[in-house]
């Protein structure tokens, strides 16, 4: 038996926020609200969105030894994750800078800090990690030889869900076992080499032929597309008032590895997944938006 039900590999941020009436174009400067710091990182979001649903989570991450990586620790160990991987020290705990405007949507700049030091030789040293994990979570908040380092150190039989945030052109030996491969519509222009424009199904199709096993595109407010070799079909949203998107992309990633690893086909994970980004974006921040099974049944 597995001991945990999914294991995130990532970045754990402290984030910085502010609310402003709009966010400002190039050279220009706005006025915003108060400062708000809230524990983030998409490595972290993810881990702490998990175990808020119920799913059993590591984290492998680094963080500083500082008060930013004291808070994150804190919060992840408050919603039930396992943080014997997350490492300490090699540079400040990384930051995101982040403005939400009225609307509910971000704009978002962090600076890796720690994150950077994330090596291929911590992924080796927690082989116990992957080898109790049948699904692992990773992203692009840290070094790309890193997330090379982690599909070659999958467990017979685990599965790889990757989120190439921020977006990358990505090694052949990772997208062959991404499974799947989640992407918004800029993710997917980035890693195709295409400006925005086509079709999700159009999106899907593309990605699909650079090797991945399954791809889902991430549509916000209108859903997701999941596809295989099977074919396509759209997932629909859960329709609700936003107030904060920040982090919602994260627990969409966690909640869907999660019911993946519980045997569910991937049109009804990624159809829960929604559900629970939706919950995510109804309150403000993002591991303190992070819904329990209970509230996301409510919806």
């Amino acid at each position: 038996m597995n001991s945990y039900d999914l294991l995130v590999v990532g970045s754990a941020n402290a984030d910085l926020v502010v609310g402003v009436e709009r966010r400002p174009g190039a050279g220009e400067t706005v006025l915003g609200s108060d400062l708000v710091v809230h524990p983030g990182g998409k490595g972290a979001n993810q881990a702490v969105a998990a175990a808020r649903l119920g799913a059993r989570t590591a984290l492998l991450a680094r963080v500083g030894d500082d008060g930013h990586g004291r808070l994150l620790r804190e919060s992840m160990e408050s919603a039930g994750v396992d943080t014997s991987g997350v490492l300490v020290g090699g540079a400040p705990t990384g930051v995101a800078l982040i403005t939400v405007d009225p609307s509910g949507d971000n704009s978002i700049v962090v600076s890796p800090g720690a994150n950077g030091r994330l090596t291929p030789d911590d992924v080796r040293a927690a082989r116990e990690l992957f080898a109790a994990a049948p699904v692992v979570s990773t992203l692009l908040e840290i070094p790309l030889d890193t997330v090379a380092e982690v599909a070659r150190s999958l467990a017979d039989g685990a599965r790889l869900v990757l989120n190439p945030s921020p977006p990358a052109s990505l090694p052949d030996e990772v997208l062959a076992v991404c499974d799947p491969l989640i992407v918004n519509e800029h993710e997917a222009a980035v890693i195709l080499g295409t400006e925005p424009g086509a079709t999700p199904e159009e999106w899907a199709k593309a990605l699909l032929e650079l090797g991945p096993r399954s791809v889902v595109v991430t549509l916000g407010s209108e859903g997701a597309l999941v596809a295989d070799a099977s074919g396509s079909a759209r997932v629909p949203s859960v329709k609700v008032e936003a107030v904060d998107t920040t982090g919602a992309g994260d627990a969409f990633t966690a909640a869907l590895a999660w019911r993946l690893g519980t045997g569910a086909p991937l049109a009804d994970a990624a159809a829960y997944a929604a559900r629970v980004g939706a919950a995510a974006v109804t309150k403000e921040g993002a591991q303190a938006s992070y819904p329990t099974a209970d509230e996301v049944a409510a919806l």
